[in-house]
């Protein structure tokens, strides 16, 4: 399972608790000359609960690096 859909299926909503996300990549300019030449090379996910529109976001390097996906998810929502 892909770590967006995964992360889709098993997100919790901290404000209203409803289980379900739509999941988004996207990516920004950091600072200096990336960001004078507009080269967007930061690439976050944003999770945003399909109820209330809550927004999370995430950093796929940190999640991806994680040996085993399912317990980095299940620490982040129980």
């Amino acid at each position: 399972m892909k770590l967006d859909e995964a992360l889709a299926e098993r997100f919790i909503c901290p404000k209203c608790a409803f289980k379900g996300a739509e999941v988004k990549r996207f990516a920004a300019t950091g600072t200096g000359l990336s960001r004078l030449f507009d080269i967007e090379h930061n690439v976050f996910i944003a999770a945003s609960c399909k109820n209330c529109g809550y927004t999370e976001i995430y950093n796929p390097e940190i999640l991806e690096g994680k040996d085993n996906l399912g317990t980095v998810l299940d620490l982040l929502f129980g």
